[in-house]
């Protein structure tokens, strides 16, 4: 790769970052980030859509929340593309792939809070903390049952990075852990590993206490917490979902919740999303909803930095088939 001073304004651009943020996070933090990480290379961020389509011409790698086929019409040299969400339905998979660009996304990066967000919710609803919140609010010194995380059992739906890492943060809570996966014969850091197998996964929520669903949306997971899957789940369950809103059938959830057949659910995505103003799962008191921010972390740019650095590195190397978090675009 063509070294240049990272704050060059001049010759060939090495790396370009758009200019469009996320979670409220200018992305002249991550140029800073790439370039300390990169002082070698000539980084770019683009203010402005003009200078995104002239600085797009000749760079290597380009990077941002997305591309559109306009900017890739008019790359040059563009090797890769490293987008800064774990989701990639929004690109143009098949023109990224027409024009032999390879796709990295930032799977892992919001792994991290995801999962802190995860136990915060179990230990809320163990301890009921949210009815201390409320007897505040009201002003009353009045005691309630409480009940403990300890000894109970803990399934986790998905065991990529965000699964692992809540599996991770539960160690020390004397708990027992479940994993489901598509290839259980990989296995897991969980106690125990299954699959998807509709009596094997209804054998397993029938000993949860605590459900956590941190599983891509698929044509296997797609409303996989159905009618069946609630009634299977005992009446004081938990159901926390990080995930994607269309894993978890909302008319199902929502008339458990009305007549107790789970103790309590917290929703970090919603079906549909945004959740109507006038839905009712915002009136219930069993119900936490939080308006998908569960991976919102300060350290987004310096993890997707890591991640970039780490890939330029095997780029520069040849070591294309090895790219961290590289997504198929129909080229693989």
């Amino acid at each position: 790769m063509t070294v240049k001073s990272g704050r060059d304004s001049s010759g060939t651009v090495d790396i370009v970052v758009f200019r469009k943020g996320t979670e409220g996070l200018s992305t002249e933090e991550y140029a800073d980030e790439i370039r300390q990480r990169l002082p070698d290379l000539n980084v770019r961020r683009a203010r402005t859509p003009g200078e995104e389509r002239e600085l797009i011409q000749n760079a290597r790698v380009a990077t941002g929340v997305s591309i559109d086929e306009d900017l890739l019409s008019r790359a040059e040299n563009l090797e890769m593309f490293v987008v800064a969400s774990s989701g990639c339905g929004h690109l143009p998979l098949e023109a990224l792939h027409e024009n032999d660009v390879m796709l990295v996304n930032a799977a892992g990066i919001h792994a991290p809070g995801i999962a802190e967000q995860v136990i915060g919710n179990f230990l809320v609803f163990a301890r009921r903390i949210h009815e201390g919140w409320e007897r505040k609010r009201t002003r009353q010194w009045r005691h309630y049952q409480a009940h403990e995380f300890t000894d109970s059992t803990v399934t986790v739906v998905g065991m990529g990075e965000i699964g692992k890492a809540i599996v991770k943060r539960l160690e020390g809570f004397d708990v027992s852990t479940i994993g489901v996966r598509y290839s259980p014969e990989k296995g897991g850091p969980t106690d125990e590993i299954i699959g998807f197998d509709t009596e094997e996964f209804h054998q397993a929520l029938a000993r949860t206490d605590y459900l956590a669903i941190a599983t891509p949306l698929s044509d296997t997971t797609r409303k996989l917490m159905g009618p069946e899957e609630f009634h299977t789940l005992p009446p004081h369950a938990v159901v926390v979902n990080a995930s994607r809103g269309g894993v978890v059938d909302t008319d199902a959830l929502l008339e458990n919740l009305q007549k107790e057949g789970i103790r309590g659910a917290a929703l970090d995505v919603t079906d549909p999303e945004p959740l109507p103003n006038d839905h009712p799962l915002w009136e219930m008191g069993n119900a936490f909803i939080t308006p998908h921010m569960g991976g919102h972390t300060p350290k987004h740019w310096d993890r997707l930095a890591d991640i970039m650095a780490d890939n330029i590195a095997k780029l520069d190397k040849g070591m294309t088939s090895s790219l961290t978090n590289r997504v198929s675009t129909g080229s693989d």
